[in-house]
């Protein structure tokens, strides 16, 4: 039994003979699932594995101080974990292998994740919460190495959070704060910049979290000498070590992970400490195995010693404890062996039932699909053809329905100079397969309950005759959302005593506390991370990214991660995170980049708003944060000075998303835009009616829905000419913008010129106003792209002048 980097280990609760084969059983069972399911990926019957063997032990002791209310997030390799728990089960285990796409049978991503990418459902059929303090809840996995760890700093946070607030009428998602949030990640992960910026974050947030690191040594074939100084994660991190209880800092234990006892004592102590004293632990699991290699993709054997091949067998984690439990008494050799052999039964099993519970409806889909096919084939001067096809699935020994569709597909192709009954019931067939199949592996990309945020009831804006600059109409909207919910919070840098950098949330820590609207480090990744964790457990978090610029720190979060959520559990798991941030005018190329298509496109499943002003901004804050949809706002920078007239009914008023507005109506050309740029296109629409040419100018309001009315088709069809605008680089938002009318819409049945984007220059903005007015669209732009257009319509009537 190995020591800590502090004090001794204590003793766990007493662990019963009958409980401690039931780990072990539990835990060979898991290694056998792991060798098994090796297997069926060289079969044939999985496309990939990654699997938990060399764990098992480990996992079994962090699964003993897990409570209801706790929350993990974890690394692809918890299979023992979950199955100790039992919040998955072996069945389920194969059924994701297998890709099976059916939310019974595979609950934690409906087969939309490979194997080993573990979630509990927070939500029901409705997509309401559930009690999250009756059970035991794993946040879902997610593939990019040390990206689970951002959102673990926010499942910690909760638990502090609840206890500064205090909140009545929220005990299904905490009890007092009493919950720990669990985190595990390799070793060769912790060599990541997410694992070391979380680790800090945790640290200066004091939220009690036991964080795990799986040692076995190796990065695929890399070994620690290459991923980490010193070759040692908790030495490295001995500074972060509290000097003593009641301190700040960390508790490091140390534990081997093929030591059952020690690992049982190094997790009571650390559940102990987390969950009591709200300090987070660090527990470096070390001389860890990995039997089989990092996946299926290749072998262990290719660069590992034989040394240290003997050592791993020797040191194997089941092997410890078997030799352990024989030692103490606690059954005999022909008793394990009976145990070993009912288990791999149990696998066997499972992975039986699993199969046949993946095959049997496509078996059935298939034979659906060969009635038509027979029919078919029967009425058509093309029944070779399609006996060929009929033969060609019949040879496949498991089909998948991608098979199916495309044998539909075929024969619909070698009968299309017929017209019967028989081919277009085919065609009927094919139609409803594709829908199905849509859902199947489409759906849930936002939410889809009755709080989505595109279902928020419109309350149009009450103007009143009052006018305050821009960041004083934001302050009252969010003085109003602060004061009638009391589970929404601000941060982020400079948002706590200075109320952000641009006064929309001034006087506001004051007036709701610290724990509400609060000061963050200078860490974007861990910031998104940070509102993510907090939202999966009920805070409505608004995170501030300080700039638009600096949103590619968090890029990756936000797109592995937050967009993915809902659509990676199938509307099992939420975080409706609102991400607050600026940009676009101001002058230099760190603080006035607008990298739009890049955020757009990489995060497709969060809403993206870009009002004009702040009105329209607060607008878009109360919808959003009447829903369950996550979204990002980007405020105008330069729009905070600029006075508005404020609405009377600032706290209810709502803008919906997906509905462009017309600022101008025009006959002549259709302007269509967005943010900072309606100002200027408003601008330029002034000097162009004075040359004789109305231009309509359209707000789009939001890129993520874009137009879901299909309003801008209607002014094309109008004008028959258009613009788009906006201040990316060439190719960017505007190509998108266009895209969606002219594609999406069919706004190209009714163009009478060529479209035109006018963008920035492809280069971040130089330095000074001048430096913005030659790298952005300005109105003398507009103005001579528009008059190009109308000159080329009528030259005679517009003669050139540029």
């Amino acid at each position: 039994m190995t020591g800590t980097a502090r004090g001794s280990l204590e003793s766990p609760p007493a662990r019963s003979a009958d409980r401690v084969l039931h780990d072990y059983r539990v835990a060979y069972e898991s290694r056998q699932a792991s060798l098994i399911g090796r297997k069926e990926v060289f079969s044939g019957k999985a496309k990939f594995g990654i699997f938990g063997d060399g764990k098992e032990i480990a996992q079994i002791a962090m699964a003993s101080v897990f409570e209801p209310g706790d929350f993990r997030s974890g690394y692809y390799r918890d299979q023992t974990f979950m199955l100790a728990l039992e919040l998955t089960t072996l069945e389920e285990f194969f059924a994701q292998l297998y890709a099976h796409a059916d939310l019974e049978a595979e609950p934690s991503s409906a087969g939309r994740s490979m194997t080993a990418h573990f979630s509990t459902r927070s939500l029901d059929a409705d997509g309401n919460w559930v009690s999250l303090t009756d059970r035991c809840n794993s946040s879902a996995d997610l593939s990019p190495t040390g990206s689970q760890m951002p959102r673990l700093v926010g499942l910690g946070q909760a638990s502090v959070v609840y206890r500064q607030l205090g909140l009545d009428g929220f005990e299904e998602f905490s009890r007092d704060g009493r919950e720990v949030a669990f985190g595990t990640i390799g070793n060769a992960s912790c060599a990541e910049g997410l694992f070391w910026e979380s680790v800090n974050a945790i640290g200066v947030l004091k939220a009690p979290v036991v964080l795990s690191v799986w040692d076995d040594h190796y990065g695929i074939s890399v070994p620690n000498e290459y991923q980490i100084t010193k070759s040692n994660i908790s030495d490295v991190l001995s500074g972060f070590q509290r000097d003593g209880e009641g301190e700040a800092g960390y508790e490091i234990v140390r534990v081997m992970g093929w030591d059952y006892p020690a690992l049982l004592e190094a997790y009571a102590r650390a559940a102990r400490i987390a969950r009591e004293e709200h300090v987070p632990v660090l527990v470096h699991v070390q001389e860890l195995t990995q039997p089989q290699g990092h996946s299926t993709s290749g072998s262990h054997e290719r660069y590992k010693s034989p040394e240290r091949l003997t050592w791993e067998e020797d040191f194997d984690g089941l092997r410890k404890m078997r030799l352990w439990i024989e030692s103490e008494g606690l059954a005999t050799a022909a008793d394990l062996d009976a145990l070993e052999e009912a288990a791999l039964a149990r696998v066997h099993e499972a992975k039986a039932s699993a199969w046949s519970a993946f095959t049997a409806p496509i078996a059935s889909e298939r034979d659906g699909l060969m009635k038509h096919l027979e029919s078919l084939a029967a009425h058509s001067a093309a029944r070779d053809a399609i006996s060929a096809i009929v033969h060609t699935v019949n040879q496949i020994p498991t089909p998948i329905r991608r098979d199916l569709a495309r044998a539909a597909h075929d024969a619909i192709v070698a009968t299309r100079a017929e017209d019967t009954d028989a081919r277009n019931s085919l065609k009927d067939w094919l139609g409803n397969y594709q829908a199905e199949q849509r859902d199947r592996y489409s759906s849930h990309l936002h939410s889809q309950s009755a709080s989505a945020a595109l279902d928020v009831p419109v309350v149009p804006a009450v103007l009143g005759d009052e006018e305050l600059r821009g960041f004083e109409v934001l302050n009252r909207c969010f003085d109003a959302a602060l004061a009638r919910m009391p589970n929404l919070i601000a941060f982020g840098e400079d948002v706590g005593q200075l109320g952000d950098v641009n006064q929309g949330f001034m006087g506001l820590q004051e007036k709701y506390g610290e724990a509400r609207v609060s000061d963050a480090g200078i860490r974007e990744a861990t910031l998104l991370g940070q509102a993510i964790g907090l939202a999966m457990r009920g805070i409505r978090p608004i995170v501030e990214i300080q700039y638009l610029d600096y949103i590619l720190y968090a890029l990756q979060i936000l797109s592995d991660d937050l967009a993915t959520l809902q659509y990676r559990t199938r509307g099992g798991q939420k975080a409706p995170v609102i991400v607050r941030t600026r940009g676009h005018r101001l002058e230099g190329i760190w603080h006035a980049g607008s990298p739009m298509a890049g955020i757009i496109h990489l995060v497709r499943g969060i809403y993206v708003c870009v009002p004009r002003d702040m009105t329209q901004a607060a607008g878009f804050y109360n919808t959003l944060l009447a829903s369950d949809d996550a979204g990002i706002i980007v405020e105008v920078l330069n729009g905070y000075r600029l006075r508005e007239r404020v609405p009377t009914n600032i706290d209810t008023f709502t803008v919906p998303l997906g509905v462009p507005e017309v600022l101008r109506g025009g006959s002549d050309v259709t302007v269509v835009t967005y943010g900072a740029c309606c100002r200027i296109a408003l601008e330029a629409a002034a000097q162009l009616a004075e040359l004789g040419i109305e231009i309509e100018v359209i707000d789009v309001q939001t890129l993520l829905p874009f137009d879901t009315e299909a309003r801008i088709v209607e002014s094309l069809q109008k004008t028959n000419r258009i613009v788009f605008l906006d201040e990316d680089v060439p190719g960017g938002t505007t190509a998108y913008l266009m895209q969606q009318v002219l594609e999406g819409q069919g706004g190209y049945d009714w163009l009478d010129s060529s479209p035109v984007t006018l963008s920035a220059q492809p280069h971040r903005p130089a330095y000074g106003s001048d430096g913005d007015y030659w790298s952005k669209p300005n109105r003398e732009d507009i103005v001579r792209a528009v008059y190009a257009i109308m000159h080329e319509f009528a030259p005679a009537r517009f003669p050139e002048i540029f």
